[in-house]
């Protein structure tokens, strides 16, 4: 069977989905996590949490405590809300600080052309990556990211961009061999409501899961799968249509900050989820579980 070294960067602990797409990680036959690195407020936290799913799943997984504030502009989520449910997995607790960036860096190095960065939060850790090594974007073999929202008529900035918008302006300039983005044009259409949830989530490694959701529905009585489906892109070719053209990132400060434009160009640089099958995707999430 063909693996994939994926490299995972997140800001798991706000919305549910980056729970939700670690633990179909996990459960991916196809899939060898080399490492996780966790991004935005209270990043030590997130580690705890995605430590807590590892080893549910019975999986070592090196995991590194990122950058927890964005580069320059001031809003940013400052906790990790569904790390108070914590307390009913085991998990590891120590995470020292400052080494994240250097973790994916040596990573990269060390399976120069193997590595697909899948990157489902904001973007700090990915900006400070490439400003610091600028050989590591082609050294990847690609960069996938839930980011954007390209082509509604209502568009505003993405929640992941807007946190840091001058870090996605550098990893959008960057030119790794793939830069691949699926936006909130696809994902919105992937959705399920609370009791479905808690119905469908009765598995092993969905079970740490449902404890973070029910934080999570105190708030939003569904699930929106904006990052499950961007992994799930990495394994089946035929959940997402894709289009290249370019993106360009909105740095002015206001309400338009982060927001994302797409210029169709059969050479460009980039490529964006366009369409989805969402019942293909459910049937393939649910079969990994």
């Amino acid at each position: 069977m063909t693996t994939k070294k994926i490299l995972l960067d997140t800001d798991i602990g706000s919305d549910i989905d980056d729970a939700v797409c670690l633990a179909y990680l996990l459960a991916q036959p196809q899939a060898e996590l080399v490492g996780i690195t966790t991004v935005s407020g209270e990043p030590v936290k997130r580690a705890q949490m995605a430590s807590a799913q590892c080893k549910v799943a019975g999986k070592q997984v090196p995991i590194y405590a990122g950058v927890g504030t964005p580069l320059l502009v001031e809003t940013f989520q400052p906790r990790a809300p569904q790390a108070e449910a914590l307390d009913r997995w085991e998990h590891d607790t120590d995470y020292p600080t400052g080494e994240a960036v250097e973790f994916m860096r040596r990573t990269i190095r060390a399976h120069p052309g193997e590595i697909t960065l899948l990157a489902i939060g904001q973007l700090t850790n990915v900006a400070l990556l490439f400003a610091s090594d600028p050989e590591i974007p082609a050294m990847l073999k690609e960069l996938v990211m839930m980011s954007g929202y390209f082509i509604a008529e209502d568009r505003y900035p993405e929640w992941n961009v807007k946190l840091d918008p001058h870090a996605a302006e550098i990893v959008y300039r960057a030119q790794p061999p793939v830069i691949r983005a699926i936006g909130l044009d696809v994902t919105l259409q992937v959705t399920m409501p609370a009791d479905e949830v808690r119905q469908r989530f009765d598995t092993p490694l969905l079970r740490p899961v449902l404890d973070f959701a029910e934080v999570w529905f105190r708030q939003v009585p569904e699930i929106t799968f904006h990052d499950p489906l961007a992994a799930t892109t990495l394994f089946d070719d035929h959940i997402c249509g894709f289009e290249r053209g370019r993106v360009e990132v909105e740095l002015t400060p206001g309400d338009a900050s982060g927001k994302t434009s797409w210029h169709p160009d059969a050479a460009g640089p980039h490529e964006i989820a366009t369409t989805v099958d969402a019942a293909r995707f459910f049937e393939h999430f649910f079969s990994m579980q």
